[in-house]
């Protein structure tokens, strides 16, 4: 069976680049929205891009972790 990567996993990663990225404490990027990070990760003039966390595989993510 292959790996997939919990939401809490990829978080856990994110918290310890986007604070640094942006000059977040740690506070500021746990209590940001998702929507808030989206925008950090694909600003809008760079929509189209790449291929990011899409909202469905976030939501899909957020509901198998349970945690939210």
């Amino acid at each position: 069976m292959a790996e997939c990567p919990c939401f809490m996993d990829r978080a856990a990663r994110l918290a310890g680049v986007i604070p640094a990225m942006v000059g977040w404490r740690p506070d500021d990027f746990w209590s940001a929205t998702p929507a808030e990070v989206a925008a950090i990760l694909h600003p809008p003039e760079l929509a189209g891009t790449g291929d990011g966390l899409s909202r469905a595989e976030l939501n899909r993510l957020m509901e198998r972790d349970g945690h939210g």
